[in-house]
Formats: structure tokens, C-alpha cells, sequence
């Protein structure tokens, strides 16, 4: 079914001068990556984007449900309204599905977990990324002003995780006037985009990354979807060319969508544009017409997509790149603090409601139910938020296979992985926040010159309050849901090959000091992956016997692997860090000369998926 459309994301955030908004149609299922920039890029040289790799998966970590209770839906009338009214904005996301079901309506119900918590919260669709700015502006100086409980603006709002670094920048830069205890901070998480969001190509990008050269995807530049081929770019060594009004044939070019669906009718229609050609930054003075052959969208558009042309596999999506999404809760900090049992009962509710979407089937579809009523589409049944939820495959246009929707939600026990509170375990949200924090500040300087570290945002205390009520249960399901790995088994797909200048002692398995950085960054990035399988390569020059580089090889290739699962064993378990030694025979660059040799000193990290990593 086609959602009717509900207006247009203007993001823009007046602080000091910087915009750092961007606008997106919001129809259906759609979200924008708050905070990223809109302004039509300046004409520079093509270059592969300087971002993390998030590769594909399968068997992505997701906790099992606390409990398998049978679900009884409570009323529909209101419930709690003796209890002051807590406003949380939210947009049409599936990823909120349990916090949907804790509520029992737009409203919280008689008998729904949230009231039981003593909470009285609202739910209000707001799809414009500077509103939900605003309204948290609002409540803040309403709150610095004496009002304990304020009646203007949202006491939260609930944005997607990668992009909420730049919107945490401008929200704060403007907060700071009232003082630091008014800090916006990220306090949970309901659950992630899991496949709506997505980079869809020919065939043959999937299967050869190289092919996309000379490649024009239509899109709404700089924002997830966009992220998405960005980082598949940097994963596979490619370039991209950040000016819209060329054409590159040895980057993938970009033509901009007004929204996702134009987006994805230009690809429907054919689009072209005569460009003038440029090679290293430079216009060659040819011209040539080019027409759009990929798409970045989300769900519908990929059903656009497929039913009208087909044609289109999804390259890369947050399907495989699992991590990028998360649905993040955001409040101000001194509310929050004054009122801790509302958040941790608020907060709590999410994750209840989260394990019985998890468990029970009619869970979810009465929570899809009230999801239609608080986004205002599709009926009271929510048939199609159900239907997307779950994901679907379906036969394009053309007879391909393609996959639609999904997302996820998470309880307790996922939020203790995201935010690293299990012992063993990385932040993964840290992860996300600086990869896709520095993507910005990289690509836009002159926007976007910074953004807090994450310790000045992030409040686990609220989660660790609730932990501590649950925590036998909360254990053991952690434990119970790490994902497995087959080492015998190999690599169905490969998402990404790339090079790491991973520097090591002279004719040693020993890491110098400056591989430090190189090494950290690995390791964000891979966390940013989450479960996928991870191979390590390891190759040596032509200096001294084939035997002795082969055991060199494979010795710094182990030293990885054991790195990685030494600063975090929950998150690279037995199985998901294999090793190969290739010793000096497959060079890369001439070992006549000492830079070449150097270049064949090199660790390649290769990622993809088996068949069999499960939870």
C-alpha cells in the first residue's frame, strides 16, 4: 500500500551562522539522518570517501526476549492522566514498534506498560528534524525559567543514532546559552533500521564493485541513505565525486532528489543529464549524457523501485550495515536528572514492550496497530507496518529478488551491547557517533567544523538503573544471544576488500606505536559492523626466504586478530577474525624499490557473510 506523503523535513539550524539542516519528503516509513548537510557540494576532485567500512552481516546480534508471556491488549481508553503529561516527538519509524506497544495509543492507555510505570506520555508524529530542535529549545528555556514541568515543547524526541552527532552539535551549541545542565543527551534505544534504508544498483555493483565506475545514482545527498553508499565506497576503495553537476567516469556520480521518491521515480523514468566530464578534478571538455542507474532510498521507494522498472539489488543496506541506525532517546539532561523514575520508568516500558514485540506475534501486530494511529497512516489495522517490519523479498519488475523494509527493536539486553555496558563489550553507539560524526566534518568543514565527544551526550546511568532491577535476566539473555560463527565455513558474499597500513616492527609480528590509531580505527569501524565475518590478510615484501615471509605474514596477520579480540571479546567472538598468510607472493607495487616494498607490508581486511553466522 502507498503511503500518503506528510511534508517535507527543512532542517535548518541557526547556530552561529551554520546550517546544518537538510529537508526530506516523509512518507510512509521514512526518517532522515538529522543534522546532515543540504547545500550543493563544491566542485572538487573525486576522491574515495575517508569513512569507516560497515559491511554486510548475517546473524546480526539481537536479544532474544526476556520473556515469552502471553500478550493481553489493554485498553483503549486513557489511563494515568492524574500524572503530569510527558510529550515525546517521534517520526513514522517501525524501529519504535515496542515503545508503540508499551504506550497502547498515542496516548498512554488503562493497563499499557507505560501507565503501570506511572508515566502519562504522548506521542506526537513530527517528521522535521528543526521542530524537534526547536521543541527541545522550547522546553529547556521554559525549564530554565522556573517551571519544573514545562507545558511548551517535547520533553524528548527520538532521532536515528548516525546522525546524531551533527544534530547534538547545533541543538547544544544553542542550549549552551542556558547553561550546561541543559545539555541534550542520549539516554536508550528502541530499536534499528534494518534494511529500509538502503543503496540499490545493478547486479553486477554488488558482485563487482569496480563496476559502479562512471555509475549515476539519484538520491537525497548527504543524509543515511546517502551514508550508505558513502561508506560502501571507502569499504571497496572507490571514489566518489562530490559535485553534482559533473560526470566522473572514474567515481560514482550523484544527480539530487528533491526526496526519496523522487529519488526513485527518476530511476523509473530514465533521467539523464548532459555533464561536462571531468577526470582528477579537472574538466576535460568533453560532454557526455549519462542517465540515472542506481538509487539511494528507503521503504517505499524500493518498492517503487522494484514494482515499476526493477532492475535494482540492494548494493548495501542497514540489512548489512546493521549498526548504523540505532532509534536513540534524547532529553534534557537537568529534566531528566530531577526526574530519574519517570525516564528509567519511561525507558523501561520501551524495553518490555520491546521483548514482547520480540516474542509474541500479536504483540506486534496490535503494536502495528497503534503505530498507524500515531503516524496518522494506512487505518487502524496497521497491516502495513506489520508487512515492513518483518522485511519482505519480493520479484522486481523484472523478475529479480529484491529485499523490502525491515527494522528491529530492542529490549534491555540490546541496549546493554549498544552502549557497551556488557563486560567485554565496545559502545557501539560511540562507534557509529564518531564514524559518521567525522564523515560530516570531513566532507564539510566549513558547516560543520566539530561536534561534542561523545562522554558530553551520552547518559548510561538511566539504562544501568534498570539493568540493576533486571540483572539476572538481562544477563543471561546477553550471554544466550551473542552470534555464532562456522570458521570452516567461507565467505558467501564479500561486501568489502580493503588495504590497512597497519604498521609493524622491521621483520617482526610487533605493532609499531603509530599503528595505534590505524588499529582503533579498525576496530571502530568493525564495531560499527557489528557480527560480521572478518578476514584478515596478511602480506610481506620480497626481503629474506618465501618460508620466513610466510610465517611473518601469517604472524601479523594473527597479531589483528588477537588485538581485536583482546579490547573486545563480545563483540569479535571465536569465529568471526579468520587468518590468512600469503607471504610476498601477491605484491602490490614493485619490490625493487623501498617505497614498493612498503606497500607490500600490508594487512587487507576482507568482509562479507557465510550462510551459517547465526544468532
Amino acid at each position: 500500500m502507498r503511503l500518503t506523503a506528510t511534508g517535507k523535513i527543512v532542517a535548518f539550524i541557526l547556530v552561529l551562522g551554520v546550517l546544518i539542516g537538510g529537508w526530506r519528503l516523509s512518507q510512509g516509513m521514512g526518517k532522515d539522518l538529522l543534522g546532515k548537510i543540504a547545500p550543493a557540494a563544491k566542485s572538487k576532485d573525486s576522491q574515495v570517501p575517508t569513512v569507516g567500512a560497515l559491511p554486510a552481516i548475517e546473524g546480526q546480534p539481537s536479544a532474544a526476549a526476556l520473556t515469552n508471556a502471553s500478550f493481553t491488549a489493554p485498553s483503549t481508553e486513557p489511563g494515568c492522566t492524574d500524572r503530569p503529561e510527558v510529550r515525546f516527538l517521534v517520526w513514522a519509524w517501525n524501529a519504535q514498534m515496542g515503545a508503540m506497544l508499551a504506550n497502547g495509543g498515542p496516548q498512554a492507555t488503562r493497563g499499557s506498560l507505560m501507565c503501570k510505570q506511572g508515566v502519562n506520555l504522548k506521542f506526537i508524529r513530527q517528521d522535521d528534524a528543526a521542530k524537534m530542535q526547536e521543541e527541545l529549545v522550547a522546553f529547556a528555556t521554559e525549564l530554565s525559567q522556573g517551571n519544573a514541568n514545562p507545558t511548551r515543547g517535547a520533553h524528548f524526541v527520538a532521532i536515528m543514532g548516525d546522525g546524531s552527532a551533527t544534530f547534538l552539535k547545533g541543538l547544544n551549541d544553542t542550549l549552551k546559552r542556558l547553561g550546561p545542565e541543559y545539555t541534550a543527551k542520549v539516554v536508550g534505544s528502541c530499536g534499528y533500521s534494518r534494511g529500509e534504508d538502503k543503496f540499490m544498483g545493478p547486479p553486477e555493483w554488488k558482485t563487482n564493485p569496480v563496476a559502479s565506475r562512471g555509475g549515476l545514482v539519484a538520491g537525497y545527498l548527504r543524509d543515511g541513505d546517502w551514508n550508505i553508499a558513502q561508506k560502501w565506497l571507502g569499504d571497496n576503495g572507490l571514489k566518489n565525486n562530490p559535485d553534482e553537476k559533473t560526470w566522473d567516469p572514474d567515481a560514482l556520480n550523484w544527480v539530487a532528489a528533491s526526496d526519496y521518491i523522487d529519488a526513485a521515480e527518476k530511476y523509473v523514468a530514465g533521467y539523464s543529464e548532459e555533464r561536462p566530464v571531468v577526470r582528477n578534478g579537472k574538466r576535460t571538455g568533453e560532454k557526455k549524457r549519462v542517465t540515472v542507474n542506481g538509487v539511494v532510498t528507503w521503504t517505499p521507494g524500493d518498492v517503487t523501485v522494484a514494482q515499476k522498472k526493477g532492475g535494482l539489488v540492494s548494493v548495501a543496506s542497514t540489512r548489512e550495515y546493521s549498526s548504523q541506525m540505532p532509534n536513540v532517546v534524547i532529553g534534557i539532561d537537568k529534566w531528566m536528572r530531577n526526574n530519574r523514575s519517570t525516564v528509567e520508568g519511561m525507558l523501561q516500558a520501551f524495553l518490555e514492550g520491546g521483548d514482547l514485540v520480540k516474542s509474541n506475534p500479536a504483540a506486534l501486530t496490535h503494536a502495528a496497530g497503534i503505530s498507524a494511529q500515531v503516524y496518522k497512516e494506512d487505518g487502524a489495522e496497521g497491516y502495513y507496518w506489520e508487512k515492513y517490519f518483518k522485511g519482505t523479498q519480493e520479484k522486481d519488475a523484472q523478475g529479480l529478488m529484491v529485499e523490502l523494509g525491515g527494522s528491529s527493536v530492542n529490549n534491555l539486553a540490546d541496549n546493554l551491547l549498544l552502549f557497551g555496558l556488557v563486560p567485554g563489550s565496545a559502545n557501539l553507539f560511540a562507534a557509529t557517533y564518531k564514524v559518521f560524526g567525522d564523515i560530516v566534518v570531513a566532507q564539510y568543514p566549513e558547516l560543520v567544523s566539530s561536534y561534542p565527544p561523545v562522554n558530553q551526550i551520552l547518559d548510561t546511568s538511566y539504562i544501568q538503573g534498570i539493568a540493576k532491577r533486571m540483572a539476572p535476566a538481562a544477563k543471561s539473555t546477553v550471554t544466550a544471544q551473542k552470534p555464532r560463527y562456522e570458521a570452516s565455513k567461507p565467505l558467501r558474499t564479500v561486501v568489502s576488500r580493503k588495504k590497512w597500513n597497519i604498521a609493524f616492527q622491521s621483520g617482526r609480528a610487533v605493532f609499531t606505536p603509530e599503528a595505534k590509531r590505524d588499529l582503533e580505527r579498525l576496530k571502530r569501524d568493525l564495531l560499527v559492523a557489528s557480527g560480521t565475518v572478518v578476514e584478515v590478510h596478511g602480506h610481506t615484501d620480497n626481503q629474506g626466504s618465501p618460508s620466513t615471509n610466510m610465517e611473518l605474514s601469517e604472524a601479523r596477520a594473527f597479531a589483528v586478530k588477537q588485538w581485536l579480540e583482546k579490547q573486545s571479546p563480545v563483540n569479535f567472538p571465536e569465529g568471526r577474525v579468520r587468518v590468512f598468510a600469503h607471504g610476498q607472493v601477491n605484491p602490490v607495487a614493485p619490490n625493487s624499490t623501498g617505497p614498493g616494498r612498503a606497500k607490500n607490508r600490508r594487512v587487507e581486511i576482507v568482509l562479507g557473510t557465510t550462510a551459517t553466522a547465526q544468532n
